[in-house]
């Protein structure tokens, strides 16, 4: 599963976070890739030209299909292969949800073959107004974001929807620091008081060689474990003149490993580092005692600050494949459509103890209105800019790795460090 998803979903991102550019954000590139994926749904051994029109399949071929299977990086089967077994077979500490609606006594809701392989978990019915689209944001992203990224209107004729979300405690919180420690060079050390630094374990740091950036820093927090399934946030940062969408690429890359608590490709040995300070770390010797094995051994720290973001993206750029999602959709409703809607809302907060995240996608479906006429109706040291980077686990019990391992489900690009609350500066 992994490899079936990194390469795509590592390509999507990318093209997401560009569209936002290097101001302070958070988004799910996963939220929006599994709703992409759901359009390339297709009735297993369907053949629309035998079976007719009520059996035909928005993954037909035509300039939408092949849009959209670019956008999703793979083939449309295999998407949406991949966006059942993760909707189908959720993570215990990232809740997943999706819906489709359409709009009452338009289109046909496509064929019963059709809905028949939409993901079991997918909600299909009635398009809702906007206090029940409201309603669906807060209750599938636990509170978390409370109103959907998108107002319904009469013109709206299908809404398509995805929800991620996830609330976790460290294994091991982070301790407190002063946020002089993140560096005399940090514009971010001159306007907080307090930083978190990496416990002596629990945690785990490297300086890391990279292909694309050479040297970065990179920290990663897991969480708490449910049934062995969990969740872990990597923390990246390179030389501050490198472009975020760089780094990002990187954390991504770097991401591959991280679920199995493997030390990254390219760590370096401390030793083989020259003594002193850079922007962005700092190598010290001391003479001590050690039972390596050679006598000499090597200790990482990391200090960050807490964050948190709250982001609208709109997904209507053509590289992000909403519009040929939508014209799909729209052929497998027998709804004709005009135009398409989509945004993103997502937040994320890191803190001492844990890391909350959620973000919900929606796509409409549009059409002109009738003419007017008469009605009645009553009516969700990182001390200068870093990528994040939160990849879930998933072993299983029975020793079966799960659906979810190794996927990233969130990625932010952190520019606004926060103060730490007075109610975390104390231990618990």
């Amino acid at each position: 599963m992994t490899t079936d998803l990194h390469g795509p979903l590592s390509a999507y991102a990318a093209r997401l976070h560009a569209t936002v550019g290097d101001r302070h954000h958070v988004a799910s590139p996963l939220g929006a890739w599994l709703l992409l994926a759901v359009c390339a749904t297709e009735p297993a051994g369907s053949n629309p030209a035998a079976d007719g029109p009520a059996a035909e399949s928005p993954s037909a071929d035509g300039p939408a299909a092949g849009d959209l299977a670019h956008a999703l990086g793979t083939d449309l089967a295999d998407a949406a292969e991949v966006a059942r077994v993760l909707l189908d077979a959720p993570h215990p500490l990232v809740r997943s949800a999706t819906a489709l609606w359409r709009r009452a006594g338009r289109g046909d809701g496509g064929s019963a073959a059709w809905r028949a392989a939409l993901p079991r978990t997918t909600d299909v019915g009635e398009l809702p107004d906007q206090a029940g689209l409201d309603a669906w944001a807060r209750e599938h992203t636990d509170g978390l974001i409370d109103t959907f990224p998108l107002k319904v209107s009469p013109n709206v004729v299908f809404a398509l929807a995805s929800a991620l979300a996830t609330r976790v405690s460290w294994a091991t919180p982070f301790d407190v620091a002063d946020a002089r420690a993140l560096g005399a060079g940090s514009s971010w050390s001159r306007g907080l008081r307090r930083a978190l630094r990496s416990p002596s374990h629990g945690h785990r740091c490297a300086i890391v060689s990279t292909e694309r950036l050479g040297d970065v820093i990179v920290h990663a927090a897991p969480a708490q474990t449910t049934d062995g399934a969990g969740l872990v946030v990597l923390s990246v940062a390179a030389d501050p003149q490198v472009p975020p969408s760089e780094v990002l690429a990187v954390a991504y890359d770097l991401s591959v490993g991280a679920a199995d608590g493997a030390q990254p490709a390219g760590a370096r040995s401390l030793f083989d580092l020259p003594l002193g300070e850079t922007p962005l770390w700092t190598v010290r010797e001391e003479r001590v005692r050690t039972r390596a094995r050679d006598g000499r051994e090597e200790r990482h720290n990391a200090v960050l600050p807490c964050w948190s973001a709250r982001s609208e993206h709109d997904l209507t750029a053509s590289a992000l494949g909403f519009e040929a999602a939508s014209t799909m959709l729209a052929k497998a409703l027998h709804l004709p459509i005009e135009s398409f809607d989509a945004r993103q809302v997502a937040m994320a907060r890191f803190g001492r103890y844990g890391f909350e995240a959620a973000a919900v996608t929606g796509m409409f479906g549009l059409t002109s209105l009738p003419p007017e006429g008469v009605a009645r109706t009553a009516e969700l040291r990182f001390g200068h800019p870093y990528a994040v980077v939160a990849v879930a686990t998933d072993n299983r019990a029975d020793g079966v790795t799960g659906p979810w391992h190794g996927v990233p489900v969130f990625s932010a690009w952190v520019t606004e460090p926060e103060e730490l609350p007075e109610a975390d500066a104390a231990d618990r």
